[in-house]
């Protein structure tokens, strides 16, 4: 069974930095696409990055320049890097993995505040 686990969210300053981790267990993953999205109070999920088996990577504009995703396809983990962190960037982080059968799995979420 798969399972995703989220970890590295907290509250931040504006300008800040974090680092989100999601553990994968329950398969193996490395061809699996894997990626990040968010949820912000009464707003819809949104796609933050994501990263193919192969390493290539995608960002929402909002993310674009700010985020990195990566991968260690050794240990199962994704990690999403974001700095110049915003209030904007407020919301609950979702890690995703979608594998080449088309099944997607959700973690549970770990919630950024960006705030002073």
């Amino acid at each position: 069974q798969v399972q995703l686990v989220e970890s590295g969210g907290g509250l931040v300053q504006p300008g800040g930095s974090l680092r989100l981790s999601c553990a994968a267990s329950g398969s193996r993953f490395s061809s699996y696409a894997m990626g990040w999205y968010r949820q912000a109070p009464g707003k819809q999920r949104e796609l933050v990055a994501i990263i193919s088996s192969g390493g290539n990577a995608h960002y929402a504009d909002s993310a674009r320049g700010r985020f990195t995703i990566s991968r260690d396809n050794a240990n199962n983990t994704m990690y999403l890097q974001m700095n110049s962190l915003k209030p904007e960037d407020t919301a609950v982080y979702y890690c995703n993995v979608h594998s080449p059968m088309g099944m997607d799995y959700w973690g549970k979420g770990t919630l950024v505040t960006v705030a002073s």
